[in-house]
């Protein structure tokens, strides 16, 4: 079996590279893998999880880096058992190609043989399993070195204007607002008394005429009296009239 492609990674070539020897990151990305630990700098032990068509093994391999030339390239090859169901080996040329300061450009050669049961149930079902596993082998690697996107940021509510509808607004507990055309009293809202700034005093000599003139009585009677005579009179001209 052989297997040829290549991947766009958004980060840096040295990231990409220190992520294919973390073996953290190597287990995060492999489709099924439990563990994946370090046993020598060029050299690691991992237990994977494999479903192939009907049949489900778990797989104990060793892996060995060889031609390493960091940050560009290394060969991996390696080995793994998994009992009844078979077993399958060899390795793969990878290289990282720089794009620019934050993408780089993951290129693999894979070669691999199986054997065992798993040999009988075809090159064509094979080739699809592990096509599938390397997709999602880069999928998981790229989204964990992709930079996660800053959130939006939110605009800060305008402050409340001191003496304004958009003071009471803010406090509900506060005072209730200034009003320049309306009476003192409750608000329409919620019952807090609404206050006028500046409300005009009242002027005793604007209404002192007023007082004097409900004062005089013409032949000892009151001016109230001689207003509702006129005002009878007038009323029976028109009914007779």
């Amino acid at each position: 079996m052989e297997m040829t492609g290549e991947r766009r990674i958004p980060a840096p070539r040295q990231q990409v590279w220190e992520a294919l020897n973390d073996p953290e990151a190597l287990r995060a990305s492999i489709p099924g893998c439990e563990t994946v630990e370090r046993t020598a700098e060029d050299a690691f032990t991992a237990k994977v999880g494999v479903k192939l068509g009907p049949m489900s093994a778990k797989f104990g391999g060793k892996v060995k880096l060889e031609n390493i030339n960091p940050p560009a390239s290394y060969t991996i090859s390696g080995e793994g058992n998994g009992g009844a169901m078979g077993f399958a080996k060899g390795g793969a040329d990878v290289a990282l190609e720089e794009l620019g300061p934050a993408e780089t450009l993951l290129k693999y050669h894979v070669k691999a043989q199986v054997g065992g049961k798993m040999a009988q149930l075809g090159a064509r079902l094979i080739d699809s399993t592990a096509k599938q596993m390397a997709d999602q082998f880069f999928d998981r690697f790229a989204a964990r070195l992709t930079p996660a996107e800053p959130e939006p940021a939110v605009a800060d509510a305008a402050a409340p204007v001191a003496g304004t509808d958009t003071e009471y607004l803010a406090d509900a507990s506060g005072p209730g607002p200034l009003t320049q055309h309306g009476a003192e009293g409750p608000s329409a809202g919620g019952g807090k008394p609404v206050h006028r700034p500046n409300p005009r005093p009242v002027d005793d000599n604007a209404i002192k005429p007023l007082r004097l003139m409900l004062q005089i009585e013409p032949f000892g009677l009151p001016l109230q009296f001689w207003a509702g005579c006129v005002l009878m009179v007038a009323i029976l001209a028109l009914m007779f009239l």
